[in-house]
């Protein structure tokens, strides 16, 4: 994958041209109401502020008389129809995809949970899941939980904590006959690293196997086109790029009709609505529609490269601290805009709760990164300090950060 500026960049397996690696300005801050109160934001991988169009979307919703349900022979039913056709066609044109396969909910991990529990009824003794230490633990858990429920195997990929990098073969040397799906992350949210998911999913679909790809850190940080990664479930959560709380997974459409889903009987018999369990919140489906339109209009090669000239601001200036360890990669390659760091004599917590009197916010703790942490011999609870950089992020925020942790 190049990283020289000027030359096209690959995302997650997909070429994307005309993206410098150094970036270009993005000034976005005042469409952010939450940053009025001057706190620099490095909090972004467990949420973002939400961006202005959003939330007057959210709160036009509700103020305009079509809040009902689906389905129904008056005007406000028909209104709540046309939301949700209006937000799928969105969010496939955001992550290229057939807008016919997505799927809303409370939470990615609600999601991975309803998804995991229909596989499992086409699962038995014998069968292989391969999942890796990379990931979140939201598409770890799941996937263990139904192995155990069936008598499935759960193989673990390992990555290499000396890069902070999963190599593409670490997964495929786990793929064999009975490999019946692959869980991936198309980003650590942990310390960054994006895995090549096009060639796993390649792999995978050699074997016979499907690939749920966990997108949660990727979608707000890279260009994604799911027709050339071809993953048969990619999940992506809204709160995590400027939208409002809410989990968004496609299925590939063939498969969603095929899935034996826990479902009440009056639910539709196909599509996106047999696993979701109950009316989607039609405030949020407006308001993810806002926000992917956000996405849209500054452009994903544009954004990703701002934040990858902020981060690099911020990642040379910790590893020029020698109290400072930046756990994970070493540079800005293949990577989001996120890294652990540990402070020598300091508990991530403490290091946390510094800066966070100077008004920083940042992260301790395991961030559900659980194998990571366990990979890295760190305490599965204090972890370490994570920040990430948001489209909102700028230089004079970094260098808040930078000075806060040198006074450490």
């Amino acid at each position: 994958m190049s990283d020289v500026p000027g030359s096209g960049v690959a995302v997650s397996g997909v070429a994307v041209s005309g993206v410098a690696a150094s970036g270009s300005a993005v000034d976005v801050r005042d469409r952010f109401p939450g940053l009025a109160n001057g706190w620099a934001r490095f909090d972004g991988p467990a949420g973002t502020q939400v961006v202005d169009t959003a939330i007057d979307a959210s709160a036009d919703w509700q103020r305009s008389g079509n809040n009902a349900n689906s389905h129904g022979a008056f005007a406000a039913a028909e209104a709540c129809d046309a939301l949700v056709e209006r937000t799928q066609a969105t969010m496939g044109e955001l992550l290229g995809a057939d807008p016919a396969g997505f799927v809303f909910g409370p939470s990615t991990t609600n999601n991975v949970f309803s998804i995991t529990r229909a596989i499992g009824r086409d699962l038995g003794p014998g069968d292989e899941i391969v999942c890796t230490r990379l990931d979140h633990d939201s598409n770890i858990s799941p996937w263990l939980l139904i192995a155990a429920d069936t008598g499935a195997t759960v193989w673990m990929a390992d990555f290499d904590t000396a890069t902070g990098r999963l190599d593409t073969a670490a997964v495929t040397a786990l793929l064999g006959e009975h490999t019946r799906w692959v869980a991936v992350t198309g980003a650590s949210n942990a310390i960054g690293t994006m895995p090549d998911i096009a060639a796993i999913t390649a792999a995978a679909h050699e074997v016979g196997a499907k690939v749920a790809v966990d997108g949660v850190h990727l979608t707000p940080h890279a260009p994604v086109d799911l027709r050339a990664v071809g993953c048969d479930v990619y999940s992506t959560s809204s709160y995590k790029w400027y939208g409002p709380h809410a989990g968004i997974t496609w299925v590939e459409p063939e498969l969603l009709d095929r899935l034996q889903v826990y479902k009440v009987r009056p639910s539709p018999a196909t599509g996106p609505g047999r696993l979701q369990l109950g009316t989607p919140a039609y405030e949020s489906l407006a308001a993810i529609d806002a926000a992917a339109r956000f996405l849209i209009g500054v452009g994903m090669p544009t954004l990703a490269g701002h934040e990858r000239s902020i981060f690099t601001r911020l990642l040379d200036g910790l590893l020029s601290m020698p109290n400072v360890r930046v756990v994970g990669p070493h540079d800005t390659s293949d990577r989001a805009p996120t890294l652990a760091f540990l402070v020598d004599g300091h508990t991530p917590n403490a290091v946390a709760r510094a800066l966070a009197a100077r008004e920083i916010a940042v992260w301790d703790g395991n961030y559900y990164a659980v194998e990571v942490m366990d990979s890295y011999g760190l305490d599965p609870e204090s972890g370490a300090v994570r920040a990430g950089i948001a489209v909102y992020t700028d230089d004079s925020d970094v260098d808040r950060l930078l000075d806060a942790v040198a006074a450490l």
